[in-house]
């Protein structure tokens, strides 16, 4: 099928050849394009808007041919979280615990550990379900084997859910839990801790002097090694116990010689547990910056650990299980744990809810030093030996003691309390139920989509319309979402299809589509709506008005032609005011018409006509020479005489234009007003005149009295509002554009009691601004000029003594002391009030003074020196300071603004501007500090600004 543009194009081809008046049925058919043939399947890529017979590509796609089941519902089979056989189950980050994931699940496959806290003997968990603190993490511990889902829900046991320090939690957790194994009545259970994770070692310390040896035994659960320098293992355990000297001010007191003396101190090992955890220092503190950072140090360990040469005796262990944290700040990032399964020897990756074995029974940490790290200087990954790995994010290494096969199957198998097996099952039973009724629904969905799919299909098949047959149009967009969900679809809505006439608008065809009547009936007695469009709607009156358009449209430029021949042409005969402006512009206008008559038709939902009008924002034709009373205009230098023949063309495009013929008056109204007008303008200069001669000096600001020297040849001076002198030159220069004035307003310098509001100094001192002074003579002239309110004076008075002469001044009238007490109170509260007021803040990188004797403004001391400056309004006296509104204004944060004003630093954020002597139009100094470099370092210091409050609150610390 043709394309959409062509398809209109085809649809109007024959008005070239047919009049308005001269329409038959057939034309419009054609405008309706009733008989374009339909569309088949395959044939359309897409579904052709253009015809209204092309049913393709709607939608029935969907409906037709073999259907997914899947497509009828949008439920997740929940089987998907059913846990493979002799897999683990993962458990649930209840955000930023996944160390906490990790630390669980390396715990939970130490089997004695495991088979000790089965056995511990706790009535409140035995009472109470799966979801109560008391059993959450004894169960926990059981789904992590037998839970048929694939990961684990927990409450954590109250920890709270931010990123808090893993190696404290690890410390803080098995304390806690050898508290609570202590007070066990078992004996066996008493000591587990203990027997697990606890090693001997005593500092040694021998005196250089005497050679006496001094020892202080101590117990460790884990051996904190530094990796700073240290490339593997051996090396930095053999740093943990290497001699230290200890000398100058860190001298050791010895007994034997009662006095400070030089000595060595190392750690010497006497027993190591079963479960050796090894904590490598990847955190550490930085005391150039004052936080800690982690360090990306590669280091090298062994899968079978040797620590016969640390300690007496033969003592080999095997790596059980490898803790990672990834990325690079010490303050975020993930872990996961990488662990051994102690029954059959493979290696698991534990990441929160996902569990991946690894390949063949060997540990796999090259994934996780692959992780893109924004670090610059990149360390390459040393080559390791058989029997080593390698790894830049390991933070704990955990080693269980070599021991011999044990063929005993009983030693892999720990039993689980008849309690928590019952919980478990329970929780398993709930999965099956919840799997099973999502199943059901599933079914019941997949049973219902398809009784509909073939309801729709059969109901599509009759919507093609026949030829010769009766038809209907139904909206192109209601037809798709019938077809995309049948089982939501609204009623059917044709109000915005119709024109003005209540039919259908030729525009709309291309968003309908015509279907056969057995199928619009079966449609409207399902869905409802209307109104209905048949073969009746088809609008003659749209079709004719749109022939009339088109036709012209068609016509314009050879008309555009012959009207500027005709116009050139010397007038004889009657003729037509025509506006200049109209007849420059008439073709614009009339394209612009003739597209609004194309859509006047429009249905009234439509979208309004977006035509731009002229530059003279003119929208009627000729409408620029009609005067504001409907007239013709007075102007006559804007019309034009055209001839009966020009304007004859002219009205075929603006059959509704102004029309004014030769003969035709101008308004009479507006020459009344032209008259009136001039004849105000003559007296208005007249009396311009008159007040300027009269008042020369006053005009030309010549000879002006002053306060600062008195003039001797008078004692009193006249007082007006400046506002009134400026206003009456204003008159004077411009007479006939400025209205003249009448009344000299001396009121608005008097309080509410009648009372003068400024006194001689404050006059002399900047008061003196708002008014101007007068000569009596000048005043006299004043008086009788305009209407005076009230008049004001100030009068000297000179008295002349043996030893000085004195001048005194007076007002008339008096002063209003009271008033004027209130009015300087005013005053000083207007530099505090911060309503509509403006402060400036001004961003410098180097140091920059403000120059006193200058105005309020910043010169930088270099010219590479940035300077912005921003307006930052207040609203209240009582405001604070907003760091936050200054960073959104230069980005740059509250820690690292300093701010000041006349060199004096601002750094209260809870001060007010009042309190801080900052009035109106101040100017204060923000210099930010530099930013960080390195985005690892940022990224710590960003996320230190919030106190470290590690586990305080949590179960771990009692509370």
């Amino acid at each position: 099928m043709a394309p959409r543009l062509q398809l209109e194009k085809a649809a109007w081809r024959w008005v070239e050849t047919v009049k308005p008046e001269e329409i038959r049925p057939e034309h419009i058919e054609l405008a309706y394009r009733v008989n374009l043939p339909a569309c088949k399947r395959g044939t359309c890529r897409r579904n052709c808007k253009g015809n209204p017979n092309c049913l393709v590509g709607i939608g029935e796609q969907a409906w037709l041919g073999d259907i997914d089941e899947n497509a009828f519902h949008n439920i997740d089979d929940p089987n998907s979280e059913r846990r493979d056989k002799n897999t683990f189950v993962g458990l649930t980050n209840l955000g930023a615990t996944c160390y906490v994931n990790t630390f669980l699940q390396v715990w939970f496959h130490n089997l004695e550990l495991r088979r000790s806290l089965y056995q511990c003997h706790n009535s409140r968990a035995e009472e109470h379900d799966a979801e109560s603190g008391t059993t959450d993490n004894l169960f926990t511990f059981c789904c992590i084997r037998f839970k048929t889902r694939t990961y684990r829900q927990r409450s954590l046991f109250s920890l709270g859910f931010t990123l808090k320090d893993a190696q404290e939690f690890s410390k803080l957790f098995l304390s806690l839990l050898e508290d609570t194994l202590s007070k066990q009545k078992n004996p066996h259970l008493q000591n587990v801790i203990q027997r697990q994770f606890c090693g001997q070692f005593s500092y040694v310390t021998v005196c250089n002097e005497c050679g006496r040896s001094s020892a202080l035994p101590s117990r460790f659960y884990e051996l904190e090694l530094n990796i700073q320098g240290n490339k593997n293992l051996t090396e930095c355990v053999t740093e943990f116990l290497k001699e230290e000297k200890l000398d100058g001010e860190n001298r050791y007191f010895c007994e034997s010689c009662q006095t400070k003396q030089c000595a060595t101190r190392r750690i010497r090992l006497h027993s190591i547990p079963p479960t050796l955890n090894l904590q490598l220092m990847r955190f550490v503190f930085d005391r150039q910056t004052g936080h800690k950072k982690k360090l990306n140090t590669f280091i090298s360990f062994p899968e079978q650990l040797d620590m016969g040469p640390f300690l007496e005796g033969k003592c080999v262990y095997e790596l059980s299980a490898v803790l990672i944290h990834r990325g690079i700040s010490a303050y975020s990032g993930h872990y996961i744990a990488h662990v051994k399964d102690a029954r059959t020897g493979d290696w698991y990756k534990f990441n929160d809810e996902e569990i991946e074995k690894m390949e063949g029974k060997k540990l796999q940490l090259g994934t996780e030093e692959d992780i893109a790290e924004t670090v610059k200087s990149q360390t390459r990954k040393p080559k390791c030996s058989k029997g080593y790995h390698c790894s830049r994010n390991a933070y704990m290494l955990v080693y269980k003691v070599q021991e011999e096969e044990n063929t005993d199957p009983s030693w892999t198998n720990v039993e689980v309390p008849a309690f928590l097996q019952r919980l478990v099952d329970q929780d398993n039973h709930k999965f099956e139920e919840w799997c099973n009724e999502m199943a059901d629904m599933r079914k019941q969905s997949v049973d219902k989509g398809k009784a509909k799919h073939e309801e729709v299909k059969e109901l599509y098949e009759l919507l093609p319309a026949k030829d010769g047959e009766p038809y209907e149009f139904i909206p192109l967009e209601w037809l798709k979402k019938w077809l995309e969900d049948s089982t939501a679809t609204k009623e059917i809505d044709n109000s915005l299809f119709l024109c003005c006439h209540g039919k259908l608008h030729p525009d709309r065809v291309a968003d309908s589509k015509r279907v056969s009547l057995q199928a619009a009936q079966l449609l409207y007695e399902r869905y409802g709506g209307g109104p209905r469009m048949d073969g009746s709607s088809l609008c003659r009156e749209c079709v004719g008005q749109r022939c009339r358009v088109l036709r012209l449209k068609n016509q314009l430029n050879e008309d555009y032609k012959e009207v500027t021949n005709l116009v050139k042409r010397t007038l004889s005969g009657e003729g037509y005011w025509v506006g200049k402006a109209s007849l420059r512009s008439w073709r614009q206008l009339a394209l612009e018409q003739l597209e609004e008559d194309e859509h006047e038709t429009k249905h009234k939902f439509g979208s309004e006509l977006s035509g731009g009008a002229t530059g003279d924002e003119m929208k009627t034709f000729n409408e620029d020479i009609v005067c504001c009373h409907g007239a013709l205009s007075i102007l006559e230098t804007e019309r034009k005489l055209v001839s009966s023949e020009v304007w004859t063309k002219l009205r075929e495009y603006f059959p509704k234009a102004p029309e004014f013929t030769q003969i035709q008056e101008s308004c009479q109204q507006c020459l009344t007003l032209e008259q009136e007008e001039k004849d105000n303008e003559a007296v208005s200069k007249m009396m311009a005149l008159d007040q300027k001669n009269q008042l020369l000096n006053l005009f030309n600001e010549k000879n002006r009295p002053t306060l600062n020297k008195w003039p001797e040849d008078t004692d009193v001076l006249y007082i007006v509002p400046l506002f009134f002198v400026d206003e009456w030159r204003k008159f004077i220069r411009r007479p006939t554009k400025s209205s003249p004035v009448s009344n000299v307003g001396n009121t608005l310098l008097l309080c509410p009691h009648g009372g003068f509001m400024f006194t001689y100094d404050s006059l002399i001192n900047g008061d003196g601004q708002h008014v101007a002074l007068l000569w009596p003579s000048e005043w006299e002239v004043i008086s009788r000029l305009f209407i005076v309110d009230q008049a004001i004076s100030i009068h000297c008075f000179r008295e002349t003594s043996l030893s000085d002469a004195t001048t005194q001044y007076t007002t008339q009238p008096d002063i209003c002391w009271e008033c004027r007490e209130s009015f300087l109170f005013q005053q000083q509260r207007d530099l505090r009030e911060y309503t509509q007021a403006t402060i400036y803040i001004r961003k410098v990188i180097e140091d920059q003074r403000m120059m006193k004797e200058a105005a309020p403004e910043l010169n930088a001391s270099s010219s590479e020196a940035e300077e912005d400056k921003e307006e930052v309004p207040k609203v209240d006296g009582e405001t604070d300071l907003d760091f936050s509104q200054i960073m959104h204004a230069f980005s740059v944060a509250p820690f690292d603004q300093n701010l000041s004003i006349d060199g004096k630093s601002l750094t209260d954020d809870s001060a007010t501007l009042g309190s801080l002597g900052v009035i109106p139009e101040s100017i204060i100094c923000l210099k930010a500090d530099e930013p960080i470099a390195d985005y690892a370092a940022m990224d710590d210091v960003y996320q230190v600004r919030m106190p470290e409050e590690g586990f305080k609150g949590t179960g771990l610390l009692g509370h």
